[in-house]
């Protein structure tokens, strides 16, 4: 089995028929511009690749081994594809330096990867000891360790309660706080630990794991990924251009909170109600494709479940803008 191969064996992209179906009329135009601005391991872009021999892909992925596996997988669609290693909230930059203008779709799959799930010594998986990392580079920004560390309980109880929508963000703060005094967190077993205790028993019964909702707070706050995406969302619907696609597929409630509000607000006329005609200037500038927030159907959440939490929204852009409105 070729390197291609085995990468593709590891990862099944969510929801990916209709990613495909909701994406390729936009990209029907020979070298019409897909930017797949969470590229993983590229199985959302080879689907795309594939169902649209017209278009190109640029990637954007800030994790060098994500780019190299997603490069090898992409391999055979030669100069149809263009890795960049960057943060989906620099997709102005990227562009620009791509001599791309706009595009004709842009696909956000957000959160962890399966590539940041499956490598055991990256942190993010509660299920596998390892260092306290759960960084998306690994050669730069503070870990999850030095969020556990450094943060005072105030802090802390935030980030577990904002980011992980944690019941027990206070009790699980003192405890972190009371703990690191003895000894500071270094491995992802210790916070588990730490968590099983400090989580009571029945809540643990109907909650799932206790460290669910702590993981993914801390890689929340590690990656600044809602910050990220506060940015990075405009700045793809300003790229779009008429008749161009937007699909984001989100995890978390916050996300996809941003995501409702931003798609929403496009879709919305903003001229005064006492007014009798619409101006054009105040006319929807996004038509939206789905109604609220479409899932995964039972038979792809029980052979893939990370597409379980998936919410999938979507948008056309209708009519150009003179610049990107809130």
């Amino acid at each position: 089995m070729s390197d291609a191969e085995r990468t593709a064996a590891r990862h099944t992209p969510v929801l990916r028929e209709r990613i495909v179906e909701l994406l390729a009329p936009a990209l029907e135009a020979p070298g019409a511009v897909l930017v797949d601005a969470t590229l993983g391991m590229g199985g959302h872009a080879e689907a795309l690749l594939a169902a649209c021999p017209a278009a190109r892909v640029i990637g954007i992925d800030r994790d060098p081994q994500a780019l190299s596996l997603a490069g090898e997988r992409l391999a055979p669609f030669g100069d149809r594809f263009t890795g960049v290693r960057a943060v989906y909230d620099e997709i102005g930059e990227v562009l620009a330096d791509e001599g791309v203008s706009t595009v004709a779709a842009v696909l956000f799959d957000l959160g962890v990867s399966s590539l940041q799930l499956d490598e055991a010594d990256r942190g993010f998986a509660y299920a596998q000891d390892a260092p306290l990392d759960m960084r998306m580079s690994q050669d730069a920004g503070r870990t999850a360790a030095d969020v556990l560390n450094t943060y005072d309980e105030r802090e802390l109880e935030r980030v577990l309660r904002e980011y992980g929508e944690e019941r027990f963000a206070r009790r699980i703060a003192r405890e972190v706080v009371a703990r690191r005094e003895q000894l500071p967190f270094e491995r992802s077993a210790d916070l588990v630990e730490l968590l099983r205790r400090a989580i009571p028993a029945a809540s643990q019964r109907t909650g799932g794991h206790p460290g669910k909702r702590t993981f993914q707070a801390l890689r929340i706050e590690v990656n600044g990924e809602l910050d990220a995406w506060r940015a990075a969302l405009p700045a793809a619907i300003a790229a779009l251009g008429v008749g161009g696609r937007i699909a984001v597929l989100s995890y978390h409630s916050l996300e996809d909170r941003i995501t409702k509000q931003a798609l929403a607000a496009g879709a919305r006329s903003t001229t005064p109600p006492d007014l009798p005609v619409e101006l054009p200037e105040h006319a929807p500038y996004l038509r939206l494709l789905t109604r609220g927030a479409e899932t995964a159907d039972p038979t792809e959440t029980e052979t893939n479940p990370r597409a379980t939490p998936a919410r999938l929204r979507a948008a056309e852009r209708i009519r150009a803008t003179e610049e990107p409105r809130p």
